[in-house]
């Protein structure tokens, strides 16, 4: 043996059969973490989302308006009690019986006064009830949650309790609300059940309300007319499908509901009308065929079918699914082309 066949001395550490066991498995680890290719999660097409009724980031506003508006209401309340105490007096001063009869007077007054504001806020309770469905109801949906479908569930029972109209769907109901077990699926259930028959109602009121404002619109002379006419027919419709999904439209709930249907709108834009879409629902080149006065009537019943169709989002308890929603198109080619919906013969002014 040369020189050269020989072998330097070298050091070998010898490692423990754990400590090689534990590297191999990380280095298989590490190639199948290589080899996985995550796929994006897709949102599932059942998902509900509330409509946007008010704005969610908007600033907390100083209350020194409310504060000053409080002071001002309790400023003219006393006043007027004053007034009152120092009338009833002048006339028990005059004669007896005209003092007890102003009395009587005042009195009569002030119970109407309270039998109204008692209205109003049972009307703006009313409306709020209904958007704590729709919060629920969405969270039952979306998240399965058991606890918030079976609130969503016994105030839709609450709500509609009484009523003629759906006397067979809530006997339905309460057949078969023992049969789901899933909680998305009970508010489905529910929503099968109660809900189809109210929102055929409410396409009829949409569609009545848009084909009279199209109508008077085209006949009226004045613009000062149309305006104050469109105005009174979109407050009476919303008044009218609040009351149908089971609200209680006093004066204030009827203007809150109004301010949460335009921010609705602007949110959802859904106020963009353009030519485009009204050529494509009433055909190409035809609006340049009517006269003017009729362009200006489908364009005030066109928002008005909105208009409608966002009130319906607001005051609807449980919030629709994306295909499952009233149309625009399909109001808006029954207005244009003048045609009755069902139950339209008996339709109330």
């Amino acid at each position: 043996m040369t020189d050269k066949d020989k072998r330097e001395p070298r050091a070998f550490v010898i490692e423990d059969d754990k400590v090689v066991e534990t590297r191999t498995q990380s280095a298989r680890k590490s190639r199948a973490a290589a080899d996985i290719a995550f796929e994006t999660a897709e949102p599932a097409g059942d998902l509900v989302v509330v409509p946007p009724s008010h704005s969610q980031t908007a600033a907390r506003r100083a209350p020194w308006l409310t504060i000053l508006l409080g002071a001002l209401a309790t400023l003219i309340t006393m006043w007027a009690g004053l007034s009152v105490t120092s009338l009833i007096e002048d006339f028990f001063a005059r004669a007896p019986w005209l003092g007890w009869a102003a009395l009587a007077v005042a009195s009569l007054a002030g119970f109407a006064a309270i039998a109204i504001v008692v209205r109003e806020v049972w009307g703006l309770l009313r409306l709020r009830k209904i958007e704590d469905l729709q919060d629920k109801a969405a969270r039952a949906i979306n998240l399965d949650e058991n606890s918030a479908a079976q609130a969503a569930v016994n105030g839709l029972t609450q709500l509609y309790a009484g009523r003629h109209d759906l006397a067979l769907p809530m006997k339905e109901l309460a057949r078969h609300s023992a049969d789901i077990m899933d909680p998305a699926d009970r508010v489905r259930l529910a929503e099968r059940i109660l809900l189809p028959p109210l929102d055929e109602e409410a396409h009829r009121i949409i569609a009545r309300r848009a084909r009279r404002v199209t109508l008077l619109t085209t006949v009226t002379p004045a613009a000062a007319l149309d305006i104050l006419f469109v105005a009174a027919q979109n407050a009476a419709m919303l008044r009218e499908l609040a009351t149908l999904y089971g609200g209680k439209p006093s004066t204030l709930a009827t203007l809150k509901l109004g301010r949460m249907v335009i921010t609705h709108l602007a949110v959802t834009g859904g106020l963009a009308l353009s030519d485009n879409l009204i050529q494509h629902v009433v055909g190409r080149g035809l609006l340049g065929r009517l006269s003017a006065r009729f362009g200006e009537g489908a364009v005030n019943g066109i928002l008005t079918c909105r208009i409608g169709l966002a009130a319906q989002d607001v005051c609807r308890p449980v919030p629709s699914r994306e295909g499952n929603r009233e149309t625009l198109a399909g109001l808006l080619r029954e207005l244009v082309s003048f045609g009755k919906d069902k139950g339209d013969d008996t339709a109330q002014s």
